[in-house]
């Protein structure tokens, strides 16, 4: 303690012999008028400064830089570090309207499909396993007899609980669907659609399926595969071809449920989803005839008008282009 006292007497000293060395230089270099006023000025300022560095104080010199005020300041913080109010409504109203905006870019039938799956998810977790199966599951009896004609399309969208399997289900769905009608346009899908719903109605209340919406989702895969069957695709690990894929996908649900039963509405699907390729693909390029699944023109001028105009254009095109021969003269040889 006597050492620091001595150390910070002699520290004083010094700053003070110095303070007064440097006034005594001012007072000279100045008028005899100033000398008073600069001496008194000079050595209180000084003498303070000195004390307050000795003591660890704030000193006198102004510091540079701009101050923030709460009218200028536009971050999204304030002074005490939270999160504004209007900044978080900013962010969930920004995530909200990027979600609003991604569905409505999906195409009209797949949105459609999709939002239906939603609502009888979300039915089937308000009713329960019991009351789902009563209310939404095809009955051949309540359907012709009892009128309740929702059954077909409850059973083509219902997916069962939330769970891995009900996502990546809804996956598939999504990524065939918009394949399929970006593919055929929009009115050609929609004939597709109902009629796998009729054959897989008719073949679910043959095997006893009650929901067949995976054999929906296996049937679009499958007119895809065939539609470019030696395409390699990246399936799991495996570089397989495309018209490989459906298969591949029965033999991963079969595995995942340790049954061969599992493998039932695939086939289904693989079944209907031939029909309709081979009746639309196959049939009438053989037998010369007819297309029937090809969707009418009142529904592709409803759903798909840019497509209809822009075919009748080329055959339009392709009329005015042909060629025209000379022909030969009457009763010349």
């Amino acid at each position: 303690m006597m050492r620091v006292s001595i150390l910070l007497g002699l520290t004083c000293f010094v700053g003070v012999s110095c303070i007064e060395a440097r006034t005594n230089q001012l007072v000279l270099n100045s008028s005899p008028s100033q000398r008073g006023w600069l001496f008194k000025s000079q050595q209180g300022q000084q003498t303070s400064d000195v004390l307050l560095e000795l003591r660890g104080g704030a000193s006198r010199k102004k510091r540079g830089g701009r101050t923030a005020t709460l009218s200028s300041s536009k971050a999204a913080k304030t002074a005490t570090g939270k999160k504004k109010v209007g900044a978080a409504k900013q962010e969930k109203k920004s995530a909200v309207s990027d979600t609003l905006t991604k569905y409505k870019q999906i195409l009209p039938l797949t949105r459609i499909y999709i939002s239906m799956v939603g609502m009888a998810t979300l039915l089937g977790l308000v009713l329960g396993e019991e009351l789902t199966q009563g209310l939404l599951a095809l009955d051949p009896i309540r359907t012709m007899y009892g009128l309740e004609l929702w059954r077909p399309f409850t059973a083509a969208t219902f997916l069962g609980p939330p769970s891995i399997g009900w996502l990546m289900s809804g996956y598939y769905l999504f990524e065939y669907g918009s394949s399929l009608e970006r593919a055929y346009g929009t009115a050609q899908h929609l004939v597709f659609l109902l009629s796998q719903v009729g054959l897989l109605s008719v073949l679910s209340v043959l095997f006893g399926q009650p929901f067949f919406a995976n054999s929906v989702i296996t049937s679009m895969l499958h007119v895809l595969s065939r539609s470019m069957p030696n395409q390699k695709v990246k399936w799991l690990v495996f570089t397989v071809p495309y018209w490989a894929l459906p298969y591949g996908l029965m033999a991963s649900d079969v595995l995942q449920a340790g049954s061969a039963a599992a493998a039932l509405p695939h086939v289904l699907g693989i079944l209907s989803g031939h029909f309709y390729f081979f009746h639309k693909f196959v049939l009438p390029k053989m037998a010369k005839g007819e297309d029937w699944l090809a969707a009418p023109d009142f529904l592709m001028g409803l759903m798909d008008p840019s497509a209809r105009k822009s075919s009748k254009d080329a055959v339009n095109t392709a009329l005015k282009n042909r060629k025209k021969g000379k022909g030969r003269k009457l009763g010349s040889s």
